[in-house]
């Protein structure tokens, strides 16, 4: 350090900010980040959404079954019991073999009433089933 006198003829030390220390504690930070970086693994699934240009374009119509807010279960435009569901779907399943069915629900609808319609839709021999989701049905 350089040396300086005052005034008063007395020697002085310029004093200033030491910023080794400093850079050392952010060199270690740094390398200690980049370390850990590398043995972090993601844990997540990979989503594949479809590609418009491969889409298949189907012929055959749907069978749509709707639920609303309240639980009602629509079929053809009527409303239906959650036990009448399986023999509707296999009577229009019968009328129309190529079609396939859409569970529309809308979004205050329960859970439980959305997976019994599921349920009967499967077993009134539709395997293949889509859900669609709704602000207001109607």
């Amino acid at each position: 350090m350089r040396l300086r006198r005052n005034a008063a003829g007395h020697n002085m030390e310029e004093t200033g900010i030491d910023l080794a220390p400093m850079l050392d504690f952010v060199l270690n930070l740094l390398i200690f980040f980049i370390i850990t970086a590398v043995f972090a693994k993601e844990i997540g699934l990979t989503v594949s959404r479809p590609n418009p240009s491969n889409a298949e374009k189907k012929e055959a119509g749907n069978i749509v079954v709707t639920i609303d807010g309240t639980g009602d279960i629509w079929i053809d435009k009527k409303v239906v019991d959650v036990r009448q569901v399986r023999a509707a779907i296999e009577r229009l399943h019968a009328q129309k073999p190529d079609d396939s069915v859409v569970v529309v629900a809308e979004k205050g609808a329960h859970t439980g009433v959305l997976v019994q319609v599921i349920d009967q839709v499967r077993q009134g021999g539709i395997q293949s089933v889509s859900i669609a989701a709704s602000e207001r049905v109607g």
